[in-house]
């Protein structure tokens, strides 16, 4: 499949403001042709009791590559006919559809998720599944990837999954970019809880922890353990890792992993190096090595990964 191009926003009334400022920053950008739509052009009222000017209707959706469900305070009525018919035609042509928050209402209303695994904002969880039996529910989610649909969790969650869609369509190095000009984290996987039950407790300890965070991911190249990390952070291992997982909801270790192969696919799309020396610059000793984790946590060599990037 190309690259999305065209992304539409559909903005229900009462859509929320947070939500249309997420997707605002991430698509209105050179590369790609975005507008937000709504059921009729004319005077729509958000969630700050604000209205909005939207020139697009519906047909705005009839030839775009991604189509976006936005959030609104009127989730629980039924959505128009017209709406749930459009979003079926643009399943049913190929675009990709996604929706986070309570977004995700929409897509299940026109019955797109039924049999597919969902998620949407912690809260409003088990009313999804309680309407719509036929979706699989993951309430614990950031966001769920179900090839020409994507959901995401709640609020700023539509930030990560704008990016993990752009990751996916557009590679590691356009989405890093963006988020690095959202002065936001570039990738959190999916299956990254939606909240922490137990936040890091606000003392010294905190500052230690975001240094050693910073010092781990401008040093991929080196060999770094869980123990160098530990002792840089003045702390026995057991804690270090107990508060590491507080703060960020994974283990050092699946973070270090997991830093270290998204700088691999920001090389492979973006230099020529063997790949023997992208082993080297994201800390790996072995090339065998490397190949074969990236090949267990994406699927697919790197080699192929690179050469289906750049026919893309």
């Amino acid at each position: 499949m190309p690259k999305f191009r065209s992304v539409a926003a559909y903005a229900p009334q009462g859509v929320t403001a947070l939500g249309l400022g997420i997707v605002n920053e991430i698509f209105r950008r050179p590369g790609f042709d975005f507008a937000v739509c709504a059921e009729r052009p004319g005077a729509l009222r958000t969630d700050l009791d604000l209205f909005l000017p939207v020139a697009h209707g519906l047909d705005r959706l009839a030839d775009a590559d991604l189509v976006l469900a936005l959030p609104g305070t009127e989730f629980r009525a039924d959505p128009p006919r017209a709406v749930l018919a459009a979003f079926r035609a643009a399943r049913d042509r190929g675009a990709i559809i996604a929706a986070h928050c309570v977004g995700t209402f929409l897509p299940a209303a026109a019955g797109l998720l039924d049999g597919l695994e969902a998620t949407t904002h912690w809260r409003f969880a088990a009313d999804l599944a309680a309407r719509h039996p036929a979706v699989r529910v993951r309430p614990e989610s950031l966001y769920v990837d179900q090839d020409r649909i994507v959901t995401g969790a709640g609020a700023v969650a539509g930030i990560d999954l704008c990016l993990y869609l752009i990751r996916r369509e557009h590679g590691a190095a356009r989405a890093n970019a963006i988020a690095r000009d959202l002065v936001t984290t570039p990738y959190r996987s999916g299956g990254q809880l939606q909240y922490l039950p137990a936040p890091v407790p606000g003392d010294g300890d905190d500052e230690r922890l975001s240094e050693v965070i910073a010092w781990a991911r401008a040093g991929l190249d080196r060999r770094i353990s869980v123990d160098d990390l530990a002792a840089r952070a003045l702390m026995s291992r057991r804690s270090f890792a107990r508060r590491f997982k507080a703060a960020t909801g994974t283990t050092p270790h699946a973070w270090l992993l997991a830093q270290r192969l998204n700088l691999a696919e920001e090389l492979l799309e973006t230099t020529d190096l063997p790949v023997e020396d992208i082993a080297h610059h994201v800390g790996y000793g072995s090339a065998a090595v490397f190949r074969e984790q990236f090949a267990l946590r994406r699927g697919v060599p790197p080699r192929d990964y690179r050469r289906a990037f750049r026919q893309r």
